[in-house]
């Protein structure tokens, strides 16, 4: 009897596990399908006449989706502590799923003009919103099924469900690809991956509506225990804020950081600044994750035997002295041609507009804003010789203006000023810049192995994260409380990643400039939670105060 009691729970387990991380995929396939297209997109939904603006603008329509997950999880995290985990991250699909069905069909700037980005936007927000319910729910719902010393094992599989998403959302669009003209993909091709989501949807929605309700949270809500006013308890009361800002500042902005740089902008910097060929760098990216991916499953497991903190910490750590010397070895696996030209033939472009190294950060956030406002103006001499640097893929020093001049570019030896693209092509071309990578020149081995070391930082930090914020709060208000913080960490510090860091890299012409922001918020992240984090993986989750 016992034996079977065992089985039928066991079974019980591997459906929730099953059913909540199917569905979190299917969200995570959705949501990323714009991301992993954004380069692409920037010439479909943007005015024309500007490159690097339009790539800019794409990226920032990544940045709006996760700019509002944190308003999701407020709206959902209160839904789920008020009336069930389970109908609450079922709505949560549905928003997100039929959200990215209307982009597959939504007409581009060439057919309605400025209402194409309005309308972008727009459904971006509303996954964004989507997606910020449905993280929390589906983490708490599984953590709540596990068993105590198996909460780490069994939440590791909703975290992978994030990267099996991006996997998916990369070998649905390669195949579409790989199966039509290039011509064929631009005009009508990218659609269809979109259209995929339809199909998704109704599978998710047909297994979430066989699970039950969370037994903790049901057993609460029978003895009428649960949150009556789950924002004000989360947000309003001292103790609890406290806890929601220690798990911010000391676990998921630097976690969301290293999860969106090696991911998401080593996809960019594959494609958009080593110029490496979208398929392969398509491919390359897949290897790493196909490689990586079993990592969140054996760091949550072992978080599980020596604590959730210092596994998420020391991803953090390693990221701040390792990244700059990873890409740097990525340049040299994936465009040996284009390392070569910057060693030996320095691009330097001397202009007035150039106030310091210190002021040159600061500078291009503002810059990139105005870029995304205005996307068609290049209002100045420095404007169009940094336009057209990026958009040629040539990177660049910037310094201070040469004696009688407003601007100067000069290669190695050669020196011309003012802007004068063809002067500018005809002194860069003995430099040897590539205007692509050369694919037989890469090494798959060696960039496959720094995306998969990439990977494996992003499984230390995000693999025992479900459980560590499960862990955190009381159960009347976890989903709530747990949500913001993943969310403005993941959303805010994570989303804007690719924008920031691409924005400071075109800015400044350096291609590594942009990995120093999420190398500075890993490295404070890590200093604070080293000091206020507790450790959480012995907690009752089933006590309602801690």
């Amino acid at each position: 009897m016992a034996t079977s009691e065992s089985a039928a729970l066991d079974r019980k387990h591997r459906l929730v596990i099953f059913a909540s991380s199917l569905g979190t995929v299917f969200e995570w396939y959705d949501f990323y399908i714009y991301a992993t297209l954004a380069a692409f997109f920037g010439k479909l939904f943007f005015p024309p006449g500007n490159e690097t603006a339009g790539f800019l603008a794409s990226l920032a329509a990544v940045g709006v989706g996760f700019s509002v997950r944190p308003f999701g999880a407020l709206v959902f995290g209160r839904l789920g502590d008020l009336v069930g985990r389970k109908y609450t991250f079922l709505v949560t699909i549905v928003v997100m799923g039929s959200a990215t069905a209307l982009i597959g069909i939504l007409p581009t700037y060439a057919s309605i003009g400025f209402w194409a980005p309005v309308l972008l936007f727009l459904l971006r927000l509303a996954q964004g919103l989507a997606l910020g319910g449905e993280y929390g729910g589906a983490a708490t719902y599984v953590a709540e099924h596990a068993p105590a010393n198996k909460r780490g094992a069994f939440t590791s599989w909703i975290q992978i469900t994030a990267t099996l998403g991006l996997f998916l959302s990369l070998a649905v669009i390669l195949t579409v690809r790989q199966l039509m003209s290039p011509e064929s993909f631009a005009s009508w091709g990218w659609r269809v991956p979109f259209g995929v989501s339809v199909l998704l949807l109704g599978v998710s929605v047909y297994i979430r509506l066989k699970l039950e309700e969370s037994p903790v949270f049901a057993e609460m809500k029978a003895e009428g225990k649960h949150s009556k006013s789950p924002l004000t308890e989360s947000f309003g009361r001292k103790d609890n804020l406290i806890v929601v800002l220690k798990a911010l500042f000391g676990a998921t902005a630097g976690q969301g950081v290293v999860w969106y740089a090696g991911q998401f902008y080593a996809l960019y910097f594959l494609t958009t600044t080593l110029k490496v060929n979208y398929i392969v760098g398509y491919e390359l990216i897949a290897a790493a994750l196909l490689i990586g991916t079993p990592f969140f499953l054996f760091f949550g497991s072992l978080s599980d035997k020596i604590g959730r903190k210092w596994l998420i910490l020391s991803g953090m750590f390693l990221t701040v002295f390792t990244y700059q010397p990873i890409f740097h070895g990525l340049t040299n696996a994936a465009n040996p041609a284009l390392e070569r030209a910057m060693q030996v033939h320095p691009v330097t472009l001397h202009t007035e507009d150039f106030h310091g190294n210190v002021a040159v950060v600061g500078e291009a956030l503002v810059d990139a804003a105005r870029k995304i406002v205005l996307p068609s103006k290049i209002s100045s001499e420095t404007d169009q010789a940094r336009n057209y640097l990026n958009t040629r893929g040539i990177p660049f020093t910037l310094e201070g203006a040469l004696a009688g001049q407003h601007i100067s570019l000069t290669v190695g030896e050669a020196t011309v000023n003012g802007f004068d693209k063809a002067a500018y092509e005809k002194a860069l071309a003995p430099a040897g810049y590539p205007l692509a990578a050369d694919t037989s020149q890469i090494n798959w081995v060696k960039a496959i192995s720094l995306l998969s070391l990439l990977v494996i930082y992003v499984a230390l930090v995000y693999g025992p994260v479900a459980a560590f914020l499960v862990e955190l709060f009381p159960t009347r208000i976890r989903y709530t409380s747990m949500s913001l913080p993943y969310h403005i960490g993941n959303g805010w510090f994570g989303g804007f990643l690719p924008l920031i860091a691409a924005s400071i890299a075109v800015f400044t012409g350096n291609i590594y400039a942009g990995l120093w922001y999420p190398i500075t918020i890993a490295g404070l992240c890590f200093i604070i939670g080293a000091i206020v984090l507790p450790e959480t993986k012995d907690r009752d989750i089933s006590k309602d105060n801690y």
